[in-house]
C-alpha cells in the first residue's frame, strides 16, 4: 500500500430548482441502478459464450463508434464557440471562464477518452436492461482498448541516470513510473460519495436526500455564511499581500482540472448558458428566489463539471476520478509547463544560453516580459480594446488570471533567464540543455524552500512540526499525489484576497493616477502591466500591503462572490464560493464530518457540538439551518468556518489536510532539493540563502525591500537597501572542465 493513504466508505445528495430535459424510464432505470448491473457484468464476465461474446464486441464496437461521433463533434464545437466567443466585443463572465478552464493538449486527449468511456457504458448498460440481457459479459478491458484508454497519454522513456525531472513529471517514481505525473486522477483519500455511486454529484436528482436531508443551493450557502459588506478591518495585520499571492503561486503549480466539454446538440449549447438546463456536463448554480442576481443575471449561474479521466484496471471501482493535468510535484511547473510541447514553445531554442522566450513586442525599462499567446484574439485583448494587449504564455495556462499573478509569473521568468546567462558565465562549455536544466532545477528548488521554509509555518503555525517533521529523505513508498479534497483545502486562499490592489512608488507611496485598483477590474488585466507602469509598482504592493485576513464573520470579499470575471461595462459576475461547494459535490466529496474522522477529529452532530467545534454559536446555527446535519456541510466550507489554529491562518481540518498532503509531495518526490544526490551539500548550503526578497532584487528595479516579505511590512520599517539581501552564490556549480 502506497504510505499516507487512508479508505473509508461514504454517502451523497441533492439541489432543487434545476430544469431538466425528462429521461426516458429506461434511462432512469439505469442510473438507478448502475452499481447492481456493474456487479452482474462483471460476475458474469466468465461465463459467456464465444457467440455472445463476439456479439458483445461487435454492440461495443458499434456503441463505441457512436459515442466517439458525438464526443469529438461536442469537442470541435467548443473549440469553435470559445474562439468565436473571444472574437465578440464584449464576452461573456462564462466565456471568460472557459478561457481559463479549457482542456488543451495531452489533457485535452485524457479528458476526450475518459467521456467516451463514460458515456459508452451508460450506452452499453441501457442496452442490457432493454433487452433483458442476464449474461452480458461486458469485458471492461476490452471496452478500455476500444475506447483508447490503454493507450498512454505521454508515452515517457524512462532514464533512470537522468539528473533531471520529466516535464511530464514522469519516472520520478521507479516502481510507479507514473506516480504523479500530469493527466492522472487525483488522488482519493476517501471513497467518492457521488448521488447514484458512480457519477452524479449530489444535487443532480431533484428531492434526492443525503444522509436524510436535501442539500441547500449552493450561492444560498454563499449569501448566508460566506458574504459580508463592510469591507473595513478586515486586512491580515501580520501578513503581507505575498502571502495570499505565493498561495496561489503554490496552487498553480500542483493541481489545474479544467472543464469538460457540453453536448453537441443546438439544444445543448445554450443550455447552461440562457436556459439553466442541468444535464450532461451541465450543472448549473441556480439562485435562490430572493437573490438580487435573478434581476441582473436569470435563474441561475453556468457551471460545467470538471474534466475525468478513463478508470485504471482491474476496474474495482468505476467512480468518476477527476483529472489533474499538471504534475504532483513542487517542481514550477507553472512556468515550465507540465507536457513536452508547452515546454518547448516555451523556450528560446534559438540561443545557445538554455533561455526562455522573452516578450520580442514590449519590455520593461530594460526587463523582459512573458511573450504573448499566439492565438488571437486571447481575453485579455478584449478586456481592453484599445490597449489590445494579448495574455501572457506561462508553463500555466491561467497566468494572466489576475494581474499580480502574471507579474509574479514574470519575475520567475527573468529569474530562469538569470540563472542561466550566470551559469553560462561559470561553464562556457555548458551547451543550452544544460543550462536550461540546470537553471529549471536551481528555480524548483527555490520554489519548494520558499514554500517549506517562508510559507508553510505561517499557514499552519504551531501546527506545522506536528504535520511536517524535518526531512529525512526520499521514501519511494509514499504517494506524492494530488489528493482530490487538497484541491478544496487549499482554497483556504480565496479568503485572503482583499477587494483592491495597490500599486507604489520607488518610496512604497500611491503610485500614478489610479493607484489603489479594484479586484473585480483585474481579471485578464494584462495591459495594466505592459501599458501602464510595469510589474515593479505591483510588486511592491506585494510587499507593503496586507492580505486579508481569514474570518468567521467576514470570509470572501463580495469582488470575488460577485463580480468574479466580471467584463468591463457590465454588471454580471460568477461568484467563487458558490463555484468551490458546486465543485465539492461535481467532485463527489465526502461531507465535513467524515473528514473530520479522517483526520481524527470529533465529528459533531448536535448544535451544541458543532458550537463547541467552530466556537461560535450563531454561525454553527446557522450553518445548521441550512444543512440540517454536520455531516452534509460542504467540505470547503466546513474547513474555512473553524476558527484558526494559534500563530496559523487555517483551523485543525485544513491543518491535516494541507500538512498532510505538503509532507508526501515533499517525501514521495526523489528530486526534491534535500534529497541527498539532487544536489551537492555546498549547493544545499547556498540555496538555503535564496529569498523572495533577492528574487525581486534581481528581476526588478526596485531597491528596498523587506527582511521580512510574508509579514506585514509598512515601509521603512523592516526594510533594507538590495545590498543588504544574502546573494545566490552559484560557484559550487562550477564545472572542472
Amino acid at each position: 500500500m502506497i504510505d499516507g493513504i487512508k479508505t473509508n466508505s461514504f454517502k451523497q445528495r441533492n439541489t432543487p430548482g434545476c430544469h431538466r430535459r425528462p429521461r426516458p424510464l429506461a434511462v432512469m432505470r439505469v442510473l438507478l441502478h448502475l452499481p447492481v448491473l456493474l456487479a452482474s457484468l462483471t460476475l458474469f464476465q466468465a461465463a459467456a459464450s464465444d457467440t455472445n461474446a463476439q456479439t458483445t464486441a461487435a454492440a461495443m464496437s458499434d456503441a463505441v463508434r457512436q459515442v466517439k461521433a458525438h464526443v469529438n463533434k461536442a469537442f470541435l464545437d467548443s473549440r469553435t464557440r470559445l474562439k468565436a466567443a473571444m472574437s465578440s466585443e464584449v464576452p461573456t463572465t462564462r466565456q471568460l471562464s472557459e478561457y481559463l478552464k479549457h482542456a488543451k493538449g495531452r489533457t485535452r486527449t485524457a479528458i476526450h477518452n475518459g467521456q467516451v468511456w463514460e458515456e459508452s457504458l451508460k450506452r452499453l448498460w441501457q442496452k442490457v436492461t432493454q433487452t433483458n440481457v442476464t449474461d452480458p459479459s461486458l469485458d471492461l478491458t476490452a471496452l478500455s482498448w476500444e475506447v483508447g484508454c490503454d493507450v498512454p497519454v505521454s508515452v515517457v522513456k524512462c532514464d533512470e541516470n537522468s539528473p533531471y525531472r520529466t516535464i511530464t513529471g514522469d519516472c520520478n517514481n521507479g516502481r510507479h513510473p507514473a506516480l504523479g505525473a500530469a493527466n492522472q486522477a487525483l488522488a482519493r483519500w476517501l471513497p467518492a460519495e457521488y448521488e447514484d455511486g458512480l457519477s452524479l454529484p449530489f444535487g443532480w436528482t431533484r428531492g434526492k436526500r443525503r444522509n436524510g436531508f436535501p442539500l441547500p443551493l449552493a450561492r444560498e450557502v454563499s449569501n448566508k455564511i460566506v458574504g459580508y459588506l463592510n469591507e473595513e478591518g478586515v486586512l491580515d495585520q501580520n501578513r503581507s499581500l505575498l502571502f495570499m499571492q505565493w498561495g496561489q503561486i503554490v496552487d498553480h503549480d500542483l493541481d489545474f482540472s479544467p472543464d469538460t466539454e457540453l453536448g453537441s446538440s443546438e439544444y445543448s449549447k445554450a443550455q447552461c448558458d440562457e436556459h439553466c438546463i442541468q444535464g450532461d456536463n451541465c450543472f448549473p448554480i441556480m439562485f435562490p428566489r430572493n437573490d438580487r442576481k435573478v434581476m441582473t443575471q436569470g435563474k441561475c449561474m453556468p457551471f460545467f463539471r470538471a474534466g475525468f479521466v478513463c478508470p485504471n484496471p482491474p476496474y474495482q471501482s468505476l467512480t468518476r476520478e477527476q483529472i489533474n493535468a499538471l504534475t504532483s510535484f513542487l517542481d514550477a511547473s507553472l512556468v515550465y509547463g507540465s507536457e513536452p510541447s508547452l515546454a518547448s514553445r516555451l523556450r528560446d531554442l534559438s540561443s545557445p544560453l538554455g533561455l526562455m522566450a522573452v516578450n520580442q513586442e514590449f519590455w520593461d525599462h530594460g526587463l523582459a516580459y512573458p511573450p504573448f499567446v499566439n492565438k488571437k484574439p486571447s481575453p485579455c485583448e478584449v478586456i481592453n480594446t484599445t490597449a489590445q494587449v494579448p495574455c501572457f504564455l506561462a508553463g500555466d495556462s491561467r497566468a494572466s488570471e489576475q494581474i499580480l499573478l502574471a507579474a509574479s509569473h514574470t519575475l520567475l521568468l527573468r529569474e530562469h533567464n538569470r540563472l542561466a546567462r550566470e551559469l553560462k558565465r561559470l561553464n562556457p562549455r555548458w551547451d543550452g540543455e544544460k543550462l536550461y536544466q540546470e537553471a529549471r532545477k536551481i528555480l524548483g528548488a527555490f520554489v519548494q524552500i520558499i514554500t517549506f521554509r517562508d510559507y508553510l509555518p505561517i499557514v499552519l503555525g504551531d501546527e506545522m512540526q506536528k504535520w511536517i517533521p524535518p526531512y529525512r529523505g526520499y521514501n519511494k513508498s509514499v504517494d506524492p499525489r494530488i489528493s482530490n479534497v487538497f484541491t478544496f483545502a487549499f482554497r483556504f486562499g480565496h479568503l485572503e484576497v482583499p477587494s483592491t490592489m495597490s500599486r507604489l512608488d520607488e518610496n512604497y507611496q500611491p503610485w500614478g493616477p489610479e493607484p489603489e485598483l479594484p479586484l473585480h477590474t483585474l481579471f485578464f488585466n494584462t495591459w495594466r502591466i505592459v501599458k501602464d507602469g510595469g510589474i515593479d509598482p505591483l510588486v511592491r504592493g506585494l510587499l507593503a500591503k496586507k492580505s486579508k485576513l481569514l474570518s468567521q464573520k467576514r470570509m470572501m470579499t463580495g469582488d470575488l462572490r460577485n463580480k468574479l470575471f466580471q467584463p468591463p461595462y457590465t454588471i454580471h459576475g460568477f461568484d467563487l464560493a458558490a463555484i468551490n461547494i458546486q465543485r465539492c459535490r461535481d467532485h463527489g466529496m465526502p461531507g465535513y464530518n467524515s473528514w473530520r474522522g479522517f483526520c481524527d477529529l470529533s465529528q459533531p452532530q448536535t448544535l451544541k457540538e458543532l458550537h463547541a467545534v467552530l466556537k461560535n454559536k450563531k454561525l454553527a446555527k446557522k450553518l445548521l439551518d441550512l444543512y440540517r446535519t454536520p455531516d452534509n456541510i460542504d467540505i470547503w466550507l466546513g474547513g474555512i468556518a473553524e476558527p484558526l489554529d494559534k500563530r496559523g491562518r487555517v483551523g485543525p481540518l485544513l491543518a491535516c489536510l494541507l500538512g498532510r498532503q505538503f509532507r508526501q509531495i515533499r517525501d514521495g518526490d526523489r528530486f526534491w532539493w534535500e534529497n541527498p544526490g539532487v544536489f551537492t551539500k555546498k549547493q544545499q548550503k547556498s540555496l538555503q540563502k535564496m529569498s523572495f526578497s533577492r528574487l525581486v532584487c534581481d528581476n526588478t528595479h526596485i531597491t528596498k525591500v523587506p527582511l521580512h516579505p510574508f509579514q506585514a511590512n509598512s515601509y521603512p520599517h523592516g526594510f533594507v537597501d538590495c545590498s543588504a539581501i544574502d546573494k545566490l552564490d552559484l560557484s559550487p556549480w562550477a564545472s572542472e572542465n
